[in-house]
């Protein structure tokens, strides 16, 4: 399977097609209560609220402007991002800030994409009108009203028979993601309908998908774990999703495991620490509840791979029928639209040790009492379609030997179109060639190097610590610590540097 196959230009045709296709289940179902309360929306359903935002986009002067998105995590953002892309307007998801309470993250947002129109629920703008500083021009557009007597139109129904396709290609901004800003200030990744679409074919691919899937997704809406991997992958893929608040999860994330249980899921997933949460929270009662033999592809990405977790989360859940060959750990960035490499379907994770001091040192030694690393699939794969990676020294640009840890650059249709507003940033990150002129590439600012074909992570090369000369990965610092008393909580400590009297110093705060 290849990932550039696909029959659509746009994601407005990938839906419109998937609305004139009968489906035996309904597209997205939406677990109000994190349990069994469900909202549901079928394809067809999602095209009719889609037109009917679009329309209002349009009449509101919308078309090739932006459209922030304010909504709690459900079925009616769902139907506002794709009426942006209807209505011919970039997306711009946001975690809306919390009632009464200014939020800088959004502030930062509203400022740098200057959209045209804020949409949100009635209840969330009532909260924010007075925290939220709105610049003149940008209009709210409130999507659970009665719609706004300058449209014309009673609702959205009625509204969605004068949408008209606004025209938009392959190369239209689709929307922006912004990126964490934990260190600086967020940035817009420029994503195109291309971008995505290529996006989601890879996605296809490496998982071996065949359209007979289900799946549960927890995961933010607005990151592009959760928009790309849970909204826009079963869409593209044809198969039904059940979502959840990732506030529900956290609250109890046994959760999770009974959504999958009970709708036989075969695909889900998140971030390491979710494993982790649940073998930490789940009582035995629950787990006698729990049938998770459906689950066969159980990703694991977006933060460090622990090879403890997986042993952990396999021998805690396999009386619930878990497999071990279900963990599919994989590697990807917001820059690369989501996702760059992973494994094969039903292998498992390939976990191996090298040398700690080595890795210090910038390489790659095996050692059977080493540093346990978890592949984040194969570096390299000669199908059309599929990313380059390259292993590159940062001050040089040179690719690195076999078994040298360096930076991880990627070439690929999914490479987004740069960061919005930001030129020279934008040639910094995705512009870089090799020393011998080969490029461009994105310059993914993560470390790693690859073995036997296959690609290891390393750490962030912002957060390298150096100390006495010698390199030390932060991650590895905090899980030290961690393992040191039983009273630490996992993923709660950080480790950084300090410059104190003309010297790098070591801080840990757990």
């Amino acid at each position: 399977m290849r990932p550039d196959q696909g029959a659509t230009s746009t994601l407005i045709e990938l839906l419109r097609q998937r609305a004139d296709q009968p489906a035996e289940l309904p597209g997205y179902t939406f677990l109000l209560d994190g349990d069994e309360t469900e909202a549901r929306m079928s394809w067809a359903e999602l095209d009719l609220r889609a037109r009917g935002l679009g329309a209002a986009l349009q009449r509101l002067g919308a078309v090739g402007e932006r459209a922030l998105l304010l909504y709690p995590p459900g079925l009616d953002y769902i139907a506002a991002f794709f009426g942006c892309l209807y209505g011919g307007a970039a997306a711009v998801p946001a975690y809306p800030p919390r009632a009464n309470r200014p939020s800088p993250r959004v502030r930062s947002i509203l400022e740098d994409a200057a959209p045209r129109v804020i949409l949100t629920t009635s209840a969330l703008r009532a909260k924010l009108e007075d925290v939220l500083p709105v610049p003149a021009g940008t209009e709210w557009l409130t999507t659970d009203d009665p719609l706004p007597p300058a449209l014309g139109a009673g609702d959205l129904a009625e509204l969605a028979g004068e949408w008209r396709d606004p025209g938009v290609g392959p190369s239209t901004l689709a929307f922006l993601q912004y990126t964490s800003g934990s260190t600086a200030a967020p940035k817009g990744v420029m994503l195109s309908h291309a971008n995505l679409l290529h996006n989601l074919g890879l996605i296809q691919a490496c998982f071996a998908q065949t359209g007979r899937e289900r799946t549960v997704l927890w995961l933010p809406p607005y990151h592009d774990m959760g928009l790309i991997g849970g909204i826009l992958e079963p869409l593209y893929a044809g198969y039904p999703v059940t979502l959840m608040s990732p506030l529900a999860f956290l609250q109890q994330p046994v959760r999770w495991l009974r959504a999958i249980s009970r709708t036989r899921a075969t695909t889900s997933g998140g971030p390491n620490f979710a494993y982790d949460l649940c073998v930490h929270k789940v009582s035995a009662e629950q787990k006698r509840e729990l049938d998770l033999s459906s689950w066969s592809l159980a990703f694991n990405g977006a933060e460090p791979v622990r090879p403890e977790t997986l042993e952990r989360f396999a021998a805690a859940f396999a009386p619930c029928g878990f497999r071990r060959a279900a963990f599919f750990p994989c590697y990807g960035l917001a820059e690369a639209t989501l996702l760059v490499s992973a494994g094969r379907r039903q292998e498992g994770a390939s976990v191996r040790a090298f040398a700690a001091d080595e890795i210090e040192r910038h390489r790659a030694a095996p050692a059977d009492d080493g540093r346990a690393l978890t592949a984040c699939g194969r570096a390299a794969d000669p199908r059309p379609g599929y990313p380059r990676i390259a292993i590159a020294r940062p001050d040089s640009s040179e690719p690195c030997g076999p078994g040298e840890v360096g930076e991880i650059w990627v070439s690929a249709p999914s490479v987004a179109q740069g960061y919005w507003r930001r030129p020279e940033e934008t040639e910094r990150t995705f512009g870089a060639r090799l020393a011998g002129g080969e490029g461009p590439f994105l310059r993914t600012g993560d470390l790693g190097f690859v073995a036997d074909g296959e690609l290891f992570v390393t750490g962030r090369l912002k957060d390298l610590i150096i100390l006495r000369g010698r390199n030390h990965y932060p991650q590895d610092i905090e899980l030290t610590v961690e393992r040191s008393h039983p009273a630490l909580r996992p993923g709660c400590g950080a480790a950084f540097a300090v410059e104190r009297e003309g010297e790098e110093r070591l801080v840990v705060a757990v």
